[in-house]
């Protein structure tokens, strides 16, 4: 067996040894970078001297066939390949003879791996910033229809369905109000609309953090060769800028070393698949007959093989799933990386398959939920019909508070009414003046204009707040980021 390394050695590797040591089963996908990078490097070798034009010639024409097997999907791997650099470089080798073994003169497979998963990466974000802008698109539409002052035909609803409200089709419902909650308790009266925008919001900062990336992602690791730089005559601000980078790494031991950038990229997908998962436990409660606030869409459910009546929300519990896995993937990498002694060490080769599981996990959710979340069909009367004269017991301090009262002292005198209303079985809005009167004579007629959930809603108008015109300029904004 020939390795780039046997010269040193008396004796193949053992076959065990050498598959636990191999790479390629996973960094072949950075086949198209590792081209791209060996491309650069010859260029900088014939600017350097060490290639003659002839010479950067015939490596630069085989390396094109070598990526023209790759996008065609006929490269030819063998079991000898250790690596996509290995495969790269061996295949260069049958395409243009001894002269591809001047291709790696003064380069080392650290920092050209380091090259290689910063490329790929780079090129793989504005995917993964797509498809969460797509996700944030479909909250902004809901948002946007929700807000919309007449509502459109309502939609038969399946026997199944009856008894949980009018259904409205998705993308339209009107200024529809809902139960806000903290603790899972029903707690003050918001728009749907602001619901679907609270969601909005997180996604939006995690694109911000994939961008915050890009500064310290786009560092050129090449020519920094194993771990001292390279003693060749290399401009490496040019190499950096033919790469798309824009810098060269200042120090070429902390150069090879460096994952920094994919511990922070499996930071951002952790806390997206955090994200994530807070909105699918609050689609699954909501498209359960016990809220009945939507209505999952046929083609994001599915059923069950014993009971003929379910619809299950998978796509959400799969998101609520997998963002344990998405967590895995950020600790694991950080637990290999807290206690490598120097350089480049071989642990540094389980840096890229968490890295790209935790791409291809967010790259196969986020388009199933934008697709579901658009497709959800809400039901506007059963969500307020969850609304109650409880929730507006803040409002009802907020009155007192109105007429001169210290808000501690309209709190406490707002928990009497409260205890008096649980005491009696009825709603808050339904208690005497004459019981109200008794906790505080400030009480008079105007008190029960407290209890109208739309008029509370419409107090909130305070940037961020739930009032509609609040929502509205909230609306805009996020138009704005998207």
């Amino acid at each position: 067996m020939t390795t780039l390394w046997h010269g040193r050695f008396e004796t193949d590797p053992d076959a065990a040894m050498f598959a636990l040591n191999a790479s390629l089963p996973f960094d072949r996908r950075m086949a198209e970078q590792d081209v791209r990078g060996s491309l650069a490097w010859a260029a900088a070798l014939k600017d350097a001297g060490v290639l003659t034009p002839e010479e950067h010639s015939r490596i630069a024409e085989g390396l094109q066939a070598v990526l023209a097997e790759f996008r065609a999907g006929k490269f030819p791997f063998t079991p000898e390949d250790e690596d996509i650099h290995t495969a790269v470089e061996r295949r260069l080798g049958e395409l243009v003879g001894p002269l591809a073994g001047k291709l790696h003169t003064g380069r080392s497979r650290n920092d050209q791996v380091a090259t290689d998963f910063r490329l790929w990466l780079l090129d793989a974000l504005p995917n993964l910033q797509s498809a969460i802008r797509d996700l944030q698109a479909a909250l902004l539409e809901r948002a946007e229809a929700a807000l919309t002052p007449t509502p459109p035909p309502p939609l038969p609803l399946s026997q199944g369905e009856r008894g949980r409200g009018e259904a409205v089709r998705p993308g339209g419902g009107g200024e529809v109000l809902m139960p806000g909650y903290t603790h899972l308790q029903r707690a003050q009266p918001v728009l749907l609309s602001h619901w679907f925008l609270s969601h909005f919001w997180p996604l939006q900062r995690d694109r911000e953090r994939l961008a915050d990336l890009r500064p310290r992602l786009a560092v050129l690791p090449l020519g920094c060769g194993a771990l001292a730089g390279t003693p060749y005559a290399i401009d490496r601000a040019a190499l950096a800028a033919a790469l798309g980078f824009d810098a060269p790494a200042p120090n070429s031991m902390d150069a090879v070393a460096d994952r920094d950038f994919a511990a922070e990229f499996l930071f951002a997908a952790a806390l997206t698949g955090v994200h994530l998962s807070k909105l699918a436990e609050q689609v699954i409660l909501y498209t359960s007959a016990e809220f009945g606030f939507f209505t999952l869409d046929d083609a994001f459910g599915t059923g069950s093989s014993l009971m003929p009546q379910k619809k299950n929300p998978d796509p959400f519990e799969l998101a609520r799933g997998k963002a344990g896995r998405l967590l895995g993937y950020l600790t694991g990498l950080l637990t290999t990386l807290k206690g490598l002694p120097s350089t480049y060490d071989k642990d540094l080769q389980e840096d890229k398959e968490p890295v790209f599981a935790a791409f291809d996990t967010l790259m196969a959710l986020l388009p199933v939920l934008a697709g579901a979340i658009r497709t959800l069909t809400a039901h506007p009367d059963r969500m307020e019909s969850a609304l109650d004269d409880f929730m507006l017991a803040t409002d009802l301090a907020d009155y007192l508070v109105g007429r001169g009262i210290p808000f501690r002292e309209a709190h406490a005198l707002t928990g009497q009414a409260v205890r008096r209303a649980l005491e009696a079985g009825v709603p808050l809005g339904t208690l005497s003046l004459s019981t109200y009167r008794a906790i505080h004579p400030v009480f008079d007629e105007s008190v029960y204009q407290v209890f109208d959930p739309r008029a509370s809603v419409a107090r909130r108008k305070a940037v961020g707040g739930t009032a509609p015109e609040a929502v509205e300029v909230q609306i805009q904004n996020a138009k704005g980021k998207i």
